[in-house]
């Protein structure tokens, strides 16, 4: 038998890197994702904003009060009216690694980027970079590709100081990509909210807000506030809040004017502080749960050294300022409610009702799981798979829970699952309209206690069992009723779950266009044309009705890691989620009825 082939680790496997090599090697280090842009936090975006962050970090400390962003294909420019760059060294704060003025007390007390990374990760992974300084009436202006420096140029002009930066990001790294203006938008709205009388320029609109976060509470939630919202507000902190009538909390937490979308320190620092400063103003001992049910709220700090998890500086990791924090938030939530009492009297009432609906719940909820053992001590409607989602560590990633309508459908997929990451879980005709009832609903309805107890999310996400939970119902009129139901549900009570991605919807095909020699599988009317110009009009044509029409092996193709067509549940825009829920599945059947026929679009074709 042959001896197995030792890699040898001997000095010529040691490799040196250059910092721009680092970057384009390790990008993930720098910015996080690649992406499409199809997420909020893929890096084309955090791109523009380690560009923008500059201009804001020069406003912080005085200079300009406006920044020019516009974006045209794939080329984005940026102007700031700061300071500008020092023009003997402009090249080397966008090319050289540790280089700039944030290490400096000085010169930026309160800024976003603090280690000289941020230009330069967009330099080095732009196929083309442009870098133009104007201070007191003169410019150096130094042009890259791919991170290398082709030319410096110095000169004259009347140009007010401040900073240009162009790019494009590098296609060999950044494969397909497109930027999202809703995305750009939210960033640009974010940093407005932060930044009191910066006006922000995007394609021409204007991001401007002179109320903070408690504009930022009154545009960005989609919900109706039980109470005026909470407002404090000083040099390093400033803090708003209000409760809804959703049953999960929200949050909105930044870091010298920086989103900090996965929050830490001064998040957790927050909702602490808002429990204490509750029961402090109330003489009360109310639960976590009970204060924090349907709470919205945002918190703002400034440091002058604030430590981040990544480069992309999306997770505050200052440990050592949490109780500190906590003591500060506590006095002055107190001291707002006893400002305010008859505010303060209804979010007390708010949190009155929630505990006693969480006592009246409890009831049920312990009703339904002693049926539930009573019945069975396995989930009838389920086919587990062997692996689970492990949220905290990341792992099995893969796995995924179809939910699918009847025995037919479900005998399919069964038969040409991936048994260790696909599960199932079966329907038994159409689910319950949850659109207009209470909690106690998840316990009193067999079918809907089972789906959440297979998806293991009773209490939160912590402990999701499948990381792709996908509607998988027929392509006709029952099917989409069907798939509109289960999204409302989850909308209504796990609304986290959408949020966070996990919701999606299995695309199947529609028709199967076949000859002697070629079979393709269409998923519109349009997919269909195209086979037919490609077979020939003579070629057979099979029209899916339900996913039971779909042999097992067929069906394989469409639930594999190459053939799985998936399309992603997302909130998007700017309407209340309760308000749709209740207008397209609430119990407002004329107006509804109304408004489809007032908007119906008949197809000539079918005519």
């Amino acid at each position: 038998m042959a001896a197995k082939k030792i890699h040898e680790y001997t000095e010529d496997k040691i490799k040196t890197l250059s910092s721009l090599e680092h970057i384009r090697l390790r990008t993930g280090m720098y910015i996080g994702r690649t992406g499409s842009g199809a997420h909020y936090d893929d890096g084309i975006y955090i791109l523009v904003k380690e560009v923008i962050d500059n201009g804001i970090d020069e406003f912080i400390m005085g200079h300009g009060d406006r920044i020019d962003v516009s974006i045209e294909d794939d080329m984005v420019t940026i102007r700031d009216y700061g300071r500008g760059i020092p023009l003997g060294k402009v090249v080397d704060c966008v090319s050289k690694m540790n280089t700039g003025a944030k290490y400096n007390d000085d010169v930026f007390q309160f800024s976003v980027g603090l280690n000289g990374v941020g230009t330069k990760a967009v330099n080095a992974l732009s196929s083309y970079f442009l870098v133009r300084s104007h201070r007191d009436g003169e410019f150096v202006e130094a042009e890259f590709e791919l991170g290398k420096l082709v030319r410096e140029e110095k000169g004259k002009n009347e140009e007010p100081n401040g900073t240009f930066v162009a790019f494009s990001p590098d296609t060999g790294i950044f494969k397909k990509f497109a930027f999202n203006p809703d995305h750009l938008a939210r960033r640009l709205r974010f940093y407005a909210y932060l930044n009191a009388k910066l006006k922000i320029y995007f394609n021409g609109q204007l991001f401007h807000c002179k109320g903070g976060l408690l504009d930022l509470i009154r545009d960005e939630s989609q919900y109706e506030k039980i109470y005026t919202p909470f407002n404090y507000s000083d040099n390093t902190l400033e803090i708003a809040f209000t409760h809804t009538n959703r049953f999960s909390e929200e949050y909105y937490s930044f870091v010298n004017g920086q989103y900090t979308s996965d929050g830490g320190t001064h998040l957790s620092a927050f909702r602490e502080g808002l429990l204490r400063g509750i029961n402090d103003y109330a003489n009360k001992k109310f639960d976590g749960d009970d204060v924090r049910e349907g709470v919205l709220g945002a918190v703002a700090i400034r440091l002058k050294e604030p430590i981040f998890e990544s480069q992309t500086k999306n997770k505050l990791g200052n440990t050592e300022l949490r109780s500190d924090l906590v003591a500060r938030i506590s006095q002055v939530v107190s001291d707002l409610l006893h400002r305010d009492p008859v505010e303060a009297k209804k979010l007390v009432s708010k949190i009155e009702d929630t505990q006693k609906l969480r006592k009246e719940l409890n009831t049920v909820k312990k009703l339904a799981r002693e049926r539930s053992k009573s019945i069975s001590i396995r989930i009838p409607q389920l086919k587990d798979c062997k692996n689970h989602f492990d949220r905290t560590k990341q792992k099995h990633l893969a796995t995924q829970v179809f939910i699918t309508e009847g025995q037919s459908a479900a005998g399919s997929l069964v038969s040409c699952r991936d048994a260790n990451n696909q599960a199932i879980y079966t329907l038994k005709g159409k689910p319950l309209n949850v659109c207009d009832l209470k909690r106690d609903a998840l316990y009193k309805n067999v079918e809907i206690y089972n789906l959440m107890r297979s998806l293991n999310i009773e209490e939160n996400l912590d402990n999701l069992r499948y990381n792709h939970v996908i509607l998988a119902t027929d392509a006709d009129v029952d099917g989409l009723h069907i798939r509109n139901l289960m999204i409302t549900f989850f909308l209504r009570f796990f609304e986290s779950l959408v949020r966070e991605g996990h919701l999606k919807i299995l695309e199947t095909p529609l028709f199967r266009v076949r000859n002697k020699k070629e079979t393709i599988y269409c998923y519109s009317e349009d997919e269909r044309e195209k086979a037919l110009d490609k077979l020939g009009r003579g070629a057979e044509i099979t029209r899916f009705k339900g996913l039971g029409e779909i042999s097992p092996k067929e069906f394989k193709d469409f639930i594999s890691d190459d053939g799985m067509r998936l399309t992603p549940v997302s909130v998007e825009g700017d309407r209340s989620i309760s308000e749709i829920l209740s207008f397209y599945m609430g119990k407002n059947t004329p107006e509804r009825r109304k408004h489809i026929m007032d908007h119906l679009v008949v197809d000539k074709e079918m005519l």
